[in-house]
C-alpha cells in the first residue's frame, strides 16, 4: 500500500533526516506557529505518513469539529494521491481510514487521565493501537507545574504505546520574532520534556520548516524544507494543480456588518464554509454567525495609532472609541490570513477608500495576497510590486481568508463576491 513515490512526497523524510531518523516512540514532538500558518495541516500530515505505513492513529482534535479534521485528512489524501498518480485510490482511503481514529472536543484542553481512557476505549471496541498521537489545538497551561505534570504523562502514555506525540503550540511574533532559533516563551519553560519542536515560518508564498530542538543535539541542522501552506506538502517545481480541499475546511476572517462583509458571510454559509467575525461588546452585527467578540485586550493588539493610519491612507478618520475599536478587529481579520479581498474603490493614490482601506493597507504591510473589487470600475486588481495591476480573476485558495469591503454595496459588488465563490468552489452547493 506504502508506495515508493508517496514515502517520496512526503516532507517527514526529509525532516526525518534533519533530526538523524525521527521523533521516536515516547518522544514528544512540538509544532509551533502562529495563528493559521499551518499547524492542523503539518499535523494531519504527519498522521497520513503514518497511515500510509499502516501504522494507527489517534488525531485528537480540539476545540474543532470532527468534519473540519475529517476534511482535512480526506483533502489532503486527494492531493497527495493526485499528485503522485496513487493507483487504487479508493481502495487506499478505506484501508487508510481504518488505521485512523479521529476524536473531537469543544474544548482547548485534555487530561492525561482521559487521553489515556480514550485509547483504552479504541483498543477494545476497534482494536486501534496507536503508533502516533496527534494532538490539535492543544491550549498550554499557565500552571508550569500543573502542566510540566501533564506533559510528563502524556510521554509516559506514548512510551508504554510505543507511539510518537506531536502537540501543537500556537506562538506570538512578540515572543518568537520573525526567525527564531531556539524554543520561544512561553514554551521554553517546558523544554526540558520537549523532544524535537519545528517553527512553522512563513516566507512569502511558501512556509519554511525551522527545527529548533532535535533531541540533546546541540547543533541543531536546519531542514531546507519548503512546503505549500495550505498542503505542507513539498514544494516543487511542477504545478501541481489546484487544492482539492473541500468547501468545509476554509474559513471567512471577516466583521458581519452589513454590505460586503455580510454578503462575504451569506455566501460561505452558502458554500459550506466557516465563518469567524471579529467584533466587539456593545457593537450590533449584520451576522450572528461565528462571532468572537474580542477583549479590550485582544482589541489592543491591534492597536495602531491615529497618525500611523491618517499617514497610510493619506485622510483624516474619527478618533472615537467606537471607530478605533472597528479598526482594530481589522487587524485580526487580516494578520491570520492567507489572502485578501475587498470590494471599495481604489482611489488615485493607490489606497482603497473608507476604513476598509486599513484592511487593504495591512495586507500590504503584511505581504499578503491583496484582491479589490472596484465597484465604480467594475473590475478586480490585485496589489503586485508597488501598484495594482486590473483586470483578474482572482479565486480563494488559502484555507483562512478574509473577505471585508463597503457597507454601501453595489448590484456589481454583489455579483463579484457571488461569482468569486462560484469560481473557488464550483462543486460546493
Amino acid at each position: 500500500m506504502y508506495r515508493k513515490e508517496v514515502n517520496t512526497q512526503s516532507p517527514l523524510r526529509i525532516l526525518e533526516r534533519s533530526i538523524h531518523g525521527g521523533l521516536g516512540a515516547g518522544n514528544l514532538g512540538v509544532v509551533m506557529a502562529r495563528a493559521g500558518v499551518g499547524k492542523t495541516a503539518f499535523l494531519v500530515q504527519v498522521g497520513l505518513d503514518d497511515i500510509l505505513r499502516e501504522r494507527d492513529v489517534l488525531h485528537v482534535a480540539l476545540g474543532q469539529t470532527l468534519e473540519h479534521a475529517q476534511s482535512w485528512y480526506d483533502g489532503l489524501f486527494d492531493d497527495l494521491a493526485r499528485d503522485v498518480k496513487l493507483e487504487n485510490k479508493e481502495q487506499v482511503r478505506v484501508s487508510s481510514a481504518r488505521r485512523r481514529v479521529i476524536q473531537a472536543y469543544g474544548d482547548t484542553t485534555i487530561a492525561p487521565k482521559q487521553l489515556e481512557e480514550l485509547v483504552k476505549l479504541y483498543g477494545q471496541h476497534l482494536e486501534h493501537a496507536p503508533k502516533a498521537i496527534l494532538i490539535d489545538g492543544y491550549e498550554w497551561s499557565d500552571d508550569v507545574v500543573t502542566q510540566a505534570a501533564d506533559i510528563g504523562a502524556f510521554k509516559a502514555l506514548a512510551r508504554r504505546l510505543g507511539a510518537e506525540l506531536w502537540v501543537t503550540a500556537q506562538t506570538h511574533r512578540s515572543t518568537s520574532g520573525v526567525h527564531p532559533t531556539d524554543i520561544c516563551p512561553p514554551y521554553d519553560t517546558f523544554k526540558a520534556l520537549i523532544d524535537v519542536a519545528v517553527f512553522l515560518e512563513p516566507h512569502e508564498h511558501h512556509v519554511r520548516v525551522r527545527l529548533l530542538k532535535d533531541h540533546d543535539n546541540p547543533n541543531v541542522q536546519q531542514t531546507h524544507l519548503e512546503l505549500e501552506p495550505d498542503t505542507m506538502q513539498l514544494v516543487t517545481d511542477e504545478a501541481a494543480g489546484p487544492t482539492t480541499l473541500p468547501a468545509r475546511a476554509y474559513t471567512l476572517l471577516s466583521g458581519a456588518n452589513k454590505g460586503a462583509e455580510a454578503e462575504f458571510g451569506a455566501c460561505a454559509q452558502k458554500y459550506g464554509l466557516d465563518e469567524m467575525n471579529f467584533t466587539f461588546a456593545g457593537r450590533s452585527t449584520e451576522r450572528q454567525r461565528g462571532l468572537v467578540v474580542l477583549s479590550d485586550a485582544e482589541l489592543r493588539q491591534g492597536e495602531a495609532s491615529a497618525a500611523y493610519i491618517e499617514a497610510h491612507l493619506h485622510r483624516k478618520f474619527p478618533k472615537t472609541p467606537q471607530f478605533t475599536k472597528m479598526l482594530n478587529t481589522i487587524w485580526h481579520q487580516v494578520a491570520t490570513s492567507g489572502q485578501v479581498f475587498v470590494i471599495g474603490v481604489i482611489l488615485e493614490d493607490g489606497t482603497v477608500k473608507g476604513g476598509t482601506g486599513w484592511a487593504a493597507e495591512l495586507a500590504k504591510h503584511f505581504g499578503k495576497p491583496l484582491f479589490v473589487f472596484d465597484q465604480e470600475k467594475a473590475e478586480w486588481s490585485t496589489w503586485k510590486n508597488g501598484a495594482w495591476e486590473s483586470g483578474v480573476e482572482p479565486k480563494i485558495d488559502r484555507t483562512r481568508f478574509t473577505g471585508t469591503g463597503t457597507r454601501f454595496l453595489s448590484d456589481g459588488g454583489r455579483e463579484a463576491i457571488h461569482a468569486l465563490f462560484k469560481r473557488s468552489f464550483p462543486t460546493a452547493s
